[in-house]
């Protein structure tokens, strides 16, 4: 990784006093890999260096898409729907809260009907629909998994 990309002490500060590397008691078995250890209480705990990398890749396929209101956030989750609002409110993206509705990108006809560029969710095993159906239509889809390393 270049140096520019390299996380600083302050980014790791800032990561741990967020906990974003605390996760869950459940481990997918494709998550193995970004997993450090297993605190004695059962919880995961996320390797640091694997996140910084998988954040930077995917900082730098959002800020690829010129328009931001050509990138879609999904969440069908209630914990990723605060998330989402802020992300659309600072950045000017559209986005779909709690259910995703069938068409929506592929319906014309439809109220909300929108030809997103970047498709972003925060949970891929929820929001299945979107990637299986619409990835196939030249859409970019980005799976960001930001708050838990497993599943509840």
């Amino acid at each position: 990784m270049p140096p520019a990309l390299r996380p600083s002490a302050d980014d790791i500060v800032k990561m741990l006093a967020a906990n974003v590397h605390i996760g869950t008691k459940n481990l997918e078995p494709q998550m193995a890999r970004y997993s450090f250890k297993r605190r004695s209480d059962g919880v995961y705990v996320m390797n640091l260096a694997s996140f910084w990398e998988k954040l930077t890749l995917a900082a730098r396929v959002i800020v690829a898409i010129e328009n931001p209101a050509d990138v879609c956030v999904i969440s069908a989750r209630p914990f990723g729907t605060r998330s989402i609002f802020k992300y659309a409110q600072y950045t000017g993206a559209q986005y779909l809260p709690n259910r995703y509705t069938p068409g929506t990108f592929t319906n014309q006809i439809t109220k909300k009907f929108m030809e997103p560029r970047l498709v972003i969710v925060t949970d891929p095993r929820t929001d299945h629909q979107v990637p299986l159906k619409h990835a196939r239509l030249l859409t970019l889809f980005l799976g960001l998994i930001l708050l838990s390393i497993g599943y509840p």
